[in-house]
């Protein structure tokens, strides 16, 4: 849009221009006539003035800026698959029961479970019949917790990016 307009007045601005250089070639030939006939000359404007017109003329700058490609830039990216061992800590834990015989005779019923360091033990009682009624344990179960840790290797696929940047640029001197 604006060339389009620098254009239409670039072209008016030569179309006056060659206007006034008609307007100033008709009146220098105006002026010699005159000057050969100087009783054809108007009464009123001395002999030696003669109307000239000179044009002025301007330049005008536009000033710009525009994109140069001063190289290229490759990315590529690619995958690599790695086989690694991992170790695996697992837990189990174990429960050994034992059955130990005590075979007696209490008056009041025992407490439901009881530890002894990492062993629980839980009476087992029983009623008997006799004459006069008498609780008697029978047995106690000791169980005891053993834990047991093992390793077991697993093998495992991981993925890995990698960025590859290569840039291309224009010749320049190299040291």
């Amino acid at each position: 849009m604006k060339i389009d307009d620098d254009n239409d007045l670039k072209a008016e601005f030569e179309q006056k221009l060659q206007e006034r250089v008609r307007q100033n070639a008709n009146r220098d030939n105006l002026s010699e006539n005159r000057m050969e006939a100087p009783d054809q000359m108007p009464p009123n404007r001395p002999t030696e003035e003669v109307d000239k017109t000179i044009p002025i003329i301007e330049e005008r700058v536009e000033v710009g800026k525009r994109v140069v490609e001063t190289g290229d830039v490759f990315i590529s990216k690619s995958v690599h698959e790695d086989n690694v061992t991992v170790d695996l800590p697992t837990t189990k834990e174990h429960v050994h029961v034992e059955r130990v015989p005590v075979n007696q005779y209490v008056d009041t019923p025992p407490a439901a479970v009881r530890h002894e360091g990492d062993t629980m033990i839980i009476p087992v009682i029983r009623e008997e019949l006799v004459v006069v009624k008498k609780l008697f344990v029978v047995e106690e179960l000791h169980i005891t917790k053993k834990l047991e840790t093992t390793h077991d290797s697993e093998q495992v696929t991981l993925l890995k990016e990698e960025i590859h940047v290569n840039r291309v640029a224009k010749d320049t001197p190299r040291r």
